[in-house]
């Protein structure tokens, strides 16, 4: 296996949770539709919004590292669904089928000093975090189900 290969397939693995946290299939696997809208206690956003959030975050992260001509995005609006924003289940598969999207195109420039292996870092490091409170999450809305 070529060194660029290993390489690919390790920040993936990093990107998707699959060292030494839960891979992102087993966290958003499975999750009830009927719950997808309903904030969890203490927050004011819902599961849906926060994959969402997730997935925005990270699409901008590597948009970032592939267009020259990159333009910030608004916060909060461009990072999160609105509030009253009622997903459905094809609104869920479609954020979830949209998480791990193409890593590996080259990065044709930036503010000098930021390097592909940094955005890397940084998607990995937000989608980890909130990975985590994912999880944290469905264990306080009771959405994990029976285990295998």
């Amino acid at each position: 296996m070529s060194n660029e290969r290993v390489l690919r397939e390790n920040l993936l693995a990093m990107l998707t949770g699959e060292h030494a946290r839960t891979p992102y299939e087993e966290v958003l696997g499975n999750f009830p539709m009927d719950r997808i809208n309903e904030p969890f206690p203490n927050a004011d956003y819902t599961p849906y919004a926060l994959l969402e959030h997730i997935r925005r975050a990270q699409a901008d992260i590597l948009e970032y590292m592939v267009t020259a001509d990159y333009k910030d995005k608004a916060w909060p609006g461009d990072f999160w669904p609105a509030k009253t924003f009622k997903a459905t289940a094809k609104d869920w598969e479609k954020s979830v089928n949209s998480f791990k999207k193409d890593l590996y195109a080259e990065c044709p420039g930036g503010d000098e000093g930021i390097t592909i292996l940094r955005e890397i870092v940084t998607a990995a490091n937000h989608n980890a975090f909130h990975l985590g409170e994912f999880a944290m999450m469905r264990q306080v809305m009771g959405t994990w189900g029976k285990t295998s």
